[in-house]
């Protein structure tokens, strides 16, 4: 009798259960819904580094007042640095805390320019690289 009491009280539950069911989920369209939000942020996030990097280059692009001519590192903090302002050189010793000018130039220093490389180089280059691999060991 018990059982059979329990039965009935089990038996709404089992036709409302059915009564609710949930419909079947399209997969695709939320993937599809996923992507394109994801697309959405990442050119959201592309389009703002461009629209800082233009904000950036406001200004004079060239005929810069202040040039650095050259840096040495010195340690992991410290360096120097040579700046030209005009026709002034000064060289600067940059610190994690501090800037100080070292010495101004009396002559400007001149750095030659970067030669390319050699017409023998080049050559040998492209010999090593035609090369087959086994002649390569």
């Amino acid at each position: 009798m018990r059982m059979l009491m329990a039965l009935l009280a089990v038996l709404p539950l089992a036709s409302l259960a059915a009564e609710t069911a949930v419909p079947p989920i399209n997969v695709g369209s939320q993937v599809a819904q996923i992507l394109l939000g994801l697309l959405l942020i990442i050119g959201l996030i592309l389009g703002l580094a461009w629209l800082v990097r233009r904000m950036q280059q406001v200004g004079p692009k060239s005929n810069q007042v202040i040039k650095l001519v050259a840096i040495q590192h010195l340690g992991p903090r410290e360096r120097l640095v040579l700046v030209q302002v005009g026709q002034e050189q000064v060289l600067v010793g940059l610190t994690a805390g501090r800037i100080t000018p070292l010495h101004v130039m009396q002559e400007p220093v001149r750095l030659a320019e970067e030669q390319p490389a050699s017409p023998e180089f080049a050559q040998r280059l492209f010999e090593l690289i035609s090369r087959e691999p086994k002649d390569k060991l």
